[in-house]
């Protein structure tokens, strides 16, 4: 039996159930969910996101997400999801969390002003500080698997021409701190005033170089401004350019999955 969802599951009936009889008023498919099916849900009450993972793979790391969730709830400045994790009747794992209204830094950056732009870089870079600094003792063995396992296995599971190079330098670089691993400009939220407000998608955390979280932020097209104001705030940058040049193997890896087996999904923020 299978433990990861398609969209050809009931997956509106699942949602229903899961509300406990909060009246749900709409559903709406976040096309793009790379590594889950993401279906915004607004109730009478309040909105949420569902994420179903589409695979066995993200079906464990779903599960690793809300274990980190849960344990770095409230240890930085900014909002974290307070995640729940249920199952399907088939024992399936998803999860549900709030919404937090806003808007992701993706969406916004190029279209920030000088102040805005330099308040965002500075409040990343405090969330990389803060998130690496997190005492980690007491800590689940999800939220100490280390970066370089997870991205290891994503790329022996997923990728047609694997990144081994990558992957022997990433480990050899590791640290015993705590990383967000996906530090990408969708997972930044910022609120009307273009603060930083909170960060989501914890499925990648776990040990590593903080250096891999300052890379991700900047592996995509960002302004030279902020890169500049960004990378300003770190003493230590040494390793920053041949990280974000294993992000861009990681994400073009996955991409020729997406493309392969997902066409439907929109990878436009690429």
């Amino acid at each position: 039996m299978r433990n990861f969802f398609t969209t050809n599951d009931p997956l509106d009936t699942i949602i229903k159930d899961t509300m406990k009889g909060r009246q749900v008023l709409k559903t709406k498919h976040i096309l793009t969910g790379w590594t889950n099916i993401v279906i915004e849900v607004t109730t009478n009450e309040k909105s949420y996101f569902f994420r179903f993972p589409r695979n066995p793979f993200w079906s464990k790391m779903i599960v690793k997400d809300a274990a980190v969730c849960n344990f770095v709830e409230g240890k930085t400045s900014f909002y974290t999801p307070q995640m729940e994790l249920h199952y399907d009747e088939k024992k399936r794992p998803f999860s549900v969390h709030q919404k937090i209204e806003g808007y992701t830094l993706g969406d916004r950056i190029y279209h920030l002003s000088h102040t805005a732009l330099t308040g965002v870089a500075y409040d990343a870079a405090k969330f990389i500080k803060e998130f690496s600094g997190i005492d980690l003792r007491g800590a689940p063995k999800e939220v100490q698997m280390p970066l370089s396992e997870f991205l290891y296995e994503l790329d022996h599971e997923h990728y047609k021409n694997h990144i081994d190079k990558d992957h022997e330098y990433i480990k050899k670089t590791e640290e015993n701190k705590l990383v967000h691993g996906d530090l990408n400009l969708g997972n930044i939220l910022l609120d009307e005033n273009d603060k930083v407000v909170g960060v989501i998608d914890f499925c990648f955390a776990g040990l590593g170089n903080p250096q891999m979280d300052t890379a991700r932020m900047l592996s995509r097209p960002v302004p030279k401004e902020f890169e500049k104001e960004f990378l300003a705030q770190f003493v230590d940058t040494s390793e920053v350019d041949r990280m974000k040049t294993a992000w861009k193997h990681i994400d073009a890896g996955y991409a020729e999955h997406i493309r392969t087996n997902f066409p439907e999904i929109n990878l436009n923020q690429l």
